[in-house]
This record gives structure tokens, C-alpha cells and sequence, in this order.
């Protein structure tokens, strides 16, 4: 009788301990559906779900921005209060799309976007190419 209590006790512990674990990773990780080719931190990656998840537990760490064939780092420059359901932002500069926020119940995540990479995409956006200095 005493053998049966305490296997009981022990099963219950285990099953007790895994729910709590597995709840703590989904909150903290957002599943994505992006249709379009976009830059995350100082990576292209093409259209595809993503999972987003912290680096760290630290709320300002890094975000890891990933998928099976693909993954980028970025860097928040600003973390902000909750919000209230997972969404993704970008930034439309010429034909290339921007991470730029990014929302989930832990926290909503603010990224620059890089100068230089802006202005590329802004004149490939017009069509201009590399002027020539030689006759």
C-alpha cells in the first residue's frame, strides 16, 4: 500500500513538473506565418514560418528569429510593456521588407533598421545602378 502511495505521489510530481515547463516555452516563444521575403537583423530570409524566442531569459536579450533551413539574431532597441496578442511589424523600404517590431505577451520588441540597408533597397527601389566614370 505504502509502494502504490508513493508511485503515485511520484507520477503526479512528474506529469505536475512537465506541464509547468512546457507552458513557460510557449509563452515565451511566437509561432509566425510571414508570405514575404524579409530582413531580420543581418539576414534575408525568405517567406516561411518562423518561430521567434528570446535568447536569454533577460527581457532586453536578443530575439531568435528562426526555421528549420534558416535562422537570424536581432537585437531590440527598445522593449516595451506586453501586448496582448503575438504580431509581427515590418518596414517597407523599396521592395524589401524590414523587422521592426515585434509584439508577443512576454513583451513587444523594437528593431532600427539599418541605414545602410535602407538605402540600398530605397535605390534599387528607383531603378538606379552604378553610375560610370570612364568613357
Amino acid at each position: 500500500m505504502n509502494k502504490s502511495c508513493l508511485t503515485i505521489a511520484l507520477t503526479l510530481t512528474c506529469l505536475f513538473g512537465l506541464g509547468i515547463s512546457a507552458h513557460a516555452q510557449d509563452a515565451d516563444g511566437v509561432v509566425v506565418k510571414v508570405p514575404f521575403e524579409f530582413v531580420a537583423g543581418a539576414k534575408t530570409l525568405p517567406a516561411g514560418t518562423y518561430r521567434i524566442s528570446r535568447i536569454h531569459t533577460d527581457a532586453t536579450s536578443g530575439l531568435l528569429v528562426y526555421s528549420r533551413e534558416n535562422s537570424s539574431i536581432v537585437l531590440p532597441t527598445a522593449v516595451g510593456a506586453s501586448a496582448e496578442r503575438a504580431t509581427l511589424s515590418f518596414d517597407r523600404v523599396g521592395n524589401m521588407h524590414f523587422l521592426s517590431e515585434v509584439d508577443t505577451p512576454e513583451g513587444v520588441y523594437t528593431m532600427a533598421i539599418p541605414r545602410p540597408r535602407a538605402m540600398v533597397a530605397s535605390v534599387k527601389d528607383h531603378g538606379a545602378g552604378p553610375s560610370s566614370g570612364g568613357n
